[in-house]
């Protein structure tokens, strides 16, 4: 029975090498993870993070661990209030994977900091830390309704301008951002979905993976089917 309790360092890392298993550090691996890692599954992280719920200075310390599982952890019982530009701005720079990067995006874009920190970090030369840029851009298209359209417009433009000469995983990101502005509403939906006929087909090697970048026009529309679906289902 998982309830929330205080844990110590000492003791999260000791659940997390028991949780984790040789066949997730393989698949991880895979997945571009080089640091340290148990190979803990995230059905069994976002548990824990139950538990713990949020604890600021348990995720510092974890953090600094540099194992893989528990900053993933820590990215989930940080609180992002107190998550200030000079700790993003540390933690962005450790960042070396899609997978601790989404998952630092995540929170870093509940941040009161995360708007301007990523408006930084899309101007970026490397490759992680632009990424996430876009990965939290994309967060704020979905969550931060006191946007205006406008301030999507920039960003739009930019897409189409840099998508094809961007690195790798940073072409992925902005793929995501495109879509994640194109379903915010109507207007930027037709606005996103003409850049995204313009750029075409977006190519990222994935590696040793079945991971594929969407069709941006093609997931923009599934997805507001899908929205169409699902108000329709509740209101009958």
């Amino acid at each position: 029975m998982w309830g929330r309790f205080k844990m110590t360092k000492s003791a999260v890392l000791k659940k997390l090498q028991e949780m984790g298993t040789a066949q997730n550090r393989k698949v991880y691996t895979r997945h571009g993870v080089r640091d340290e890692l148990f190979g803990v599954s995230f059905a069994n992280l976002k548990k824990l993070h139950k538990s713990i719920q949020t604890d600021q200075n348990l995720a510092f310390e974890l953090w600094e661990t540099g194992n893989h599982d528990a900053r993933v952890l820590a990215t989930m019982i940080a609180d992002p209030v107190q998550m200030n530009s000079g700790y993003l701005k540390a933690w962005v720079k450790r960042l070396n994977n899609y997978i601790i990067t989404d998952a630092f995006s995540k929170m870093a874009s509940k941040s009161p900091r995360g708007q301007r920190c990523m408006e930084k970090w899309i101007q970026d030369k490397g490759e992680w830390v632009c990424s996430a840029g876009w990965n939290v851009l994309a967060e704020l298209a979905m969550e931060n309704n006191s946007l205006s359209d406008e301030y999507f417009h920039e960003f739009l433009n930019i897409i189409q301008k840099r998508i094809h000469q961007s690195k790798n995983r940073v072409k992925h990101s902005m793929n995501n951002a495109l879509i994640a502005i194109g379903v915010r509403n109507p207007a930027l939906e037709q606005k996103a979905v003409e850049i995204a006929d313009r750029i075409g087909l977006v190519e990222v090697d994935h590696g040793e993976t079945e991971c594929t970048t969407p069709d941006a026009v093609e997931y923009i529309e599934k997805t507001l089917k899908h929205r169409e679906n699902k108000s329709k289902m509740e209101t009958s």
